[in-house]
């Protein structure tokens, strides 16, 4: 265990302060709970050579970042990159970017998803673990005895394990794929990974009107649905935008497709259709409800940006099935040219969700309605807009 630097506590403290109300019953969890200990090495994004990498960050090495990085409410600390444990890393390591695997989640989040789980001082809650913080805090709420907290990875339960002994808690801890059978019955369950459609096994869990807090994968929406009498749920998509690292079922996430060919055609080919697009070049992954209505409308687009030194900024959008679109302006306010190719218009499916946004002021993702079939099928709609997420 890295030695705990002195006055650690008082950045606890403004932590808490700037999180939630001093009245909150979050805000002693969020004041006493060492979040430095199940942080005390990470990965820290950064650009080398024009290439996006993570670099090794060591707490006891800088214990003035530590105490920043650890004790920023609004940080998610980025613990696993692909297979890479920063626990394991040699020093002054540097892992090429690939998807981070395992984090200890911003504690704002956390802290809103529990508040919005609407727990009693005596409900039975399964939280997915990762670092064990957003574990401790709910151990410090609810008393440990009424916490289960699983991952896939044995390595993060069995060192959440010893963190979470060192803050003075001893949860339930299970290894298991949390989108399979799950190790009890449960009043909450609250997940800080996004799943691709809402597993069954929850809902097999969850007692009659118990309550699950999740987000979908790509997209920005949090899900926050009570169980019914028919063994499915109704609830409604949360006001707070909140993504998370996907659900995995094994060591790393599969090897994504070989998309080479299709990139390289998206770099230079006419298309079948070229036009002027509506609105300007935009960066879709840093929406939430832009990238969420077309996540649910065509999922599976992949998002890339570039910028040129003369300014000009160009958008491609890649999808499995062949279709993908270019677009370029000279500038952020310029109408671009949009190239298009495949069996499908990428871009024009873009634009169309643009233009309900500038007619109707929001998207009706916002707020929308869910209704979850026992099979763990997702229906969403509002003002008679509806979207489908199957089970798998």
């Amino acid at each position: 265990m890295e030695p705990t630097p002195a006055g650690w506590d008082a950045h606890a403290v403004r932590m808490a302060d700037a999180t939630v109300r001093p009245e909150s019953r979050w805000h002693r969890p969020l004041a006493t709970v060492p979040r430095h200990l199940f942080v005390p090495r990470w990965w820290a994004p950064a650009e080398r050579d024009g290439t996006w990498v993570y670099e090794l960050r060591d707490g006891a090495a800088d214990p003035g970042a530590w105490m920043s990085c650890a004790y920023d409410k609004g940080l998610s600390v980025i613990t696993r990159v692909g297979p890479h444990h920063a626990d394991h890393a040699a020093p002054a390591a540097v892992v090429p970017e690939a998807w981070p695997t395992s984090s200890a989640t911003l504690p704002a989040l956390v802290v809103k998803m529990y508040q919005h789980a609407f727990l009693a001082d005596d409900s039975r809650l399964l939280v997915t673990c990762g670092s064990g913080y957003g574990t401790a805090l709910a151990c410090r709420r609810l008393g440990d005895e009424h916490i289960t907290s699983v991952d896939v990875d044995p390595y993060l339960i069995q060192t959440a394990r010893d963190r979470l002994a060192a803050a003075g808690h001893r949860p339930q801890l299970e290894a298991c794929d949390v989108t399979g059978t799950l190790p009890g019955a449960y009043d909450r369950i609250v997940s800080t990974v996004s799943v691709p459609a809402i597993p069954a096994s929850w809902l097999t869990a969850l007692a009659p009107g118990g309550r699950m807090v999740t987000a979908l994968s790509g997209t920005g929406l949090l899900i926050v649905a009570d169980k019914t009498a028919d063994g499915g749920a109704t609830g409604q998509v949360a006001p707070e935008p909140a993504e998370f690292m996907n659900t995995r079922h094994g060591d790393d996430y599969p090897l994504a497709p070989d998309n080479t060919s299709l990139w390289a055609t998206a770099r230079k080919a006419d298309g079948e259709s070229v036009i002027t697009g509506r609105y300007p070049v935009m960066r879709v992954n840093s929406t939430w409800d832009v990238r969420s209505t077309l996540e649910l409308t065509v999922p599976g687009i992949e998002h890339r940006m570039e910028r040129a030194a003369d300014g000009t900024r160009t958008a491609y959008m890649l999808h499995p099935d062949g279709s993908w679109a270019r677009a370029t302006a000279p500038g952020p306010r310029e109408m671009p040219t949009v190239h298009q190719g495949g069996p499908r218009r990428l871009w024009d499916e873009l634009d169309r969700i643009r233009t309900w946004l500038v007619i109707d002021g929001d998207l009706p993702v916002a707020g929308a309605a869910v209704r979850i079939d026992p099979d763990g099928t997702c229906h969403l709609s509002r003002s008679g807009w509806s979207a489908t997420i199957n089970s798998r």
